[in-house]
């Protein structure tokens, strides 16, 4: 059974729970900011780790100091669903720890 795509008010509610998360386009999208490569690159890895224990990937992008994510649920014809916000709220709690702004 596919995810139910969220209304763009339910998305802007939502969003305002995650600070630096916007919506652009069809998509939910973040850019972290951290202080290295290598503290870049973990929290990338730590991402992948999120990524595969809830079965839901975003577009991962790892550049020299940033991390940027952008999700969307395909088997809803490429809507933000709950699964591409419980994604954010998942990486939003663990990109702290990594010293990510």
């Amino acid at each position: 059974m596919p995810t139910e795509p969220l209304s763009q008010k339910e998305i802007e509610d939502r969003l305002s729970e995650l600070p630096g998360w916007a919506l652009e386009g069809d998509r939910i999208t973040r850019t972290y900011r951290l202080a290295s490569h290598f503290a870049a690159a973990a929290l990338a890895v730590h991402v992948a780790q999120i990524q595969d224990e809830l079965n839901h990937h975003s577009d991962l992008t790892l550049g020299y100091n940033t991390v940027a994510l952008a999700t969307h649920t395909h088997d809803a014809g490429g809507a933000v669903t709950e699964k591409d916000l419980t994604l954010a709220a998942r990486v939003e709690a663990v990109a702290a720890v990594h010293g990510a702004h």
